[in-house]
């Protein structure tokens, strides 16, 4: 089919679908979407929330436990070990596909009923002393991380690490080591402060820049050494104004002032992507034909592709990805194929409408079952009465357009200010809640309990004494009490670092902020003028080229 222009029937935008969006969802057997991209996208999101964590009670062993839903959600929440042991049958939740009542109503009443595991802990990729990660595995004494993994070692506070060692305050790293505030970093070791930065090796405060070594305060260099805002200096003069600057955060934040008006008069490339072939939106790294998508690494043939790995063949996807093909609108999805409207499906094949489903296959709304066949709603049957039964479900869910699309919002798992929605398209409660989707009150947080100021930090690293892991701190932005962990102390002091002075939720909206909009906007090329697309917004201040100019005028 050629490509058509549709209106969302949600927010009534118009939206194209292309020719080759036609033949996947043929493939799939599925019509094409009724809603746009973005639409489509936060239906997921409200079924990811990944750092909004809580202070609960596990209902099966009654231990004290981290979860990421909130302690007045309407679930019954295990902690992960209980939730993946053998103390409780989820067959016991079953129940007979009822023909007279809708089935998403029938779907919702199984969700509500079955147990959730506190947080998202793979059964694939197992994780060693990594008890704080959230929609991860395949880590080892990791602290705080999300969408992660596998080969990660002793990293914190950080999202979307692959094969990566002492990354503290991370965003999308991967193949690297020694990384601090780092986003868009590509096998490289001892970066700190550093954006879009490959191949390079102890350097700072680095923006677009491949093939480093020893350099401070640089933009679009490549294969520099000992340079100091991008000016050549000698290796003791360089060594000298670094040490001026490291450690001390007074002199960090000067500094950091200085850089973000020096960047500015400097190009920036109109995508980050890297190595990558007929590619669209950001942050596209070794991959081909992903087309619309931000966040992906090591894949094929993927649309609406976000934060994902390993992946090939796939449309809507939110996380995960690895060793996965033919999945449509699903979340946290690897090791499998054929999967539509999946959240946390493993090693599974042919799986519908369905969570927390593992070693799975011929599976249609289910929850948190593990190694089953013909299921639906928990409930084992006979080959071809599943297939009778599976077939008028989809004619039920066709007629009323929704086969095809992720669950509906009235399914959510959480609130939209509790997700990763709420992070890549902001709203206010108002917006919110006339949208469709539920808002969350009571978010966890404590302030007012701090036993050191900001002010008592000392300014430099090396006069931070052991005891400050025994300190709450907090954070100079929200005044969320806040603590520093051990080997984040000693991470600190093997980069010279200061000590920050926000909390881990602040840092961690300062870097999606460092790595833009999950958009593609139309602008010109402030070169050439031919037209491009990017995630630069036109009204934003960076001097932005498309490929061709970027690569003439820099590399």
């Amino acid at each position: 089919m050629n490509k058509e222009t549709k209106t969302c029937q949600n927010c009534k935008n118009d939206f194209t679908i292309e020719s080759e969006d036609f033949a996947f969802y043929e493939k799939m057997g599925v019509s094409a979407p009724r809603l746009c991209p973005e639409c489509r996208f936060k239906r997921r999101a409200v079924f990811r929330n990944e750092f909004m964590l809580y202070n609960r009670t596990c209902d099966l062993c009654h231990s004290k436990i981290v979860s990421m839903y909130n302690p007045s959600a309407p679930y019954t929440v295990y902690c992960p070990d209980c939730w993946h042991s053998d103390q409780w049958d989820p067959f016991s939740y079953m129940r007979d596909y009822d023909p007279r009542r809708p089935f998403l109503e029938q779907l919702g009443g199984l969700i509500r009923a079955v147990p959730k595991s506190a947080l998202y802990r793979s059964d694939v990729l197992v994780s060693i002393n990594s008890p704080y990660e959230n929609f991860a595995g395949g880590n080892k004494d990791c602290y705080l991380v999300a969408n992660a993994g596998p080969n990660n070692e002793n990293c914190a506070y950080a999202r979307g690490m692959i094969k990566c060692r002492d990354v503290f305050d991370g965003y999308y790293v991967d193949k690297s080591e020694r990384i601090y505030e780092g986003v868009g970093i590509h096998n490289s070791a001892g970066i700190a402060w550093g954006q879009n930065v490959f191949d390079s090796l102890d350097s700072s405060y680095c923006i677009d820049c491949t093939g480093l070594q020893n350099c401070f305060g640089c933009v679009n260099l490549r294969h520099k050494s000992y340079h100091f805002l991008n000016k050549p200096l000698s290796r003791e003069e360089y060594c000298r104004r670094v040490a001026a600057i490291q450690g001390s955060h007074r002199a960090n934040k000067e500094f950091r002032e200085q850089f973000e008006r020096f960047s500015l008069t400097f190009p920036r490339r109109a995508s980050n992507n890297l190595k990558s072939v007929d590619v669209s939106g950001n942050y596209i790294f070794e991959s081909k034909n992903c087309r619309t998508s931000f966040e992906v690494s090591y894949a094929e043939n993927l649309h609406y592709a976000f934060s994902v790995k390993l992946a090939k063949d796939a449309y809507d996807m939110i996380g995960h990805g690895r060793s996965a093909e033919l999945l449509l609108e699903t979340v946290a999805v690897g090791y499998g194929s054929r999967i539509i409207a999946g959240w946390w499906v493993e090693n599974c094949q042919k799986v519908e409408y369905s969570l927390a489903t593992r070693g799975s296959e011929h599976c249609f709304g289910c929850d948190g079952i593990k190694n089953a066949k013909y299921a639906i709603l928990n409930k084992q049957y006979p080959e071809e009465e599943y297939k009778r039964i599976r077939a008028q479900i989809v004619e039920e869910l066709r007629h009323a357009g929704e086969y095809g699309l992720f669950f509906p919002q009235a399914l959510a798992l959480f609130s939209y200010n509790e997700t990763i929605g709420q992070e890549n398209f902001p709203m206010t409660k108002e917006e919110t809640l006339a949208q469709g989707f539920r808002w969350e009150d009571e978010l966890q947080m404590t302030t007012s309990k701090e036993t050191m100021k900001p002010e008592e930090i000392h300014d430099h690293i090396r006069d931070v004494q052991d005891s400050i892991t025994n300190e709450i701190l907090a954070c100079i932005v929200c005044r969320r009490n806040y603590r520093i962990i051990p080997s984040e102390l000693a991470f600190y002091r093997t980069m010279i670092v200061p000590i920050p002075r926000k909390c881990f939720y602040c840092r961690h909206r300062n870097r999606i902020e460092r790595r833009g909009p999950m958009k593609i906007y139309d602008r010109t090329c402030d070169n050439c003028k031919k037209p491009i697309k990017t995630s630069y917004a036109p009204d934003r201040p960076e001097i932005v080229y498309c490929e061709q100019c970027y690569q003439s005028e820099v590399i």
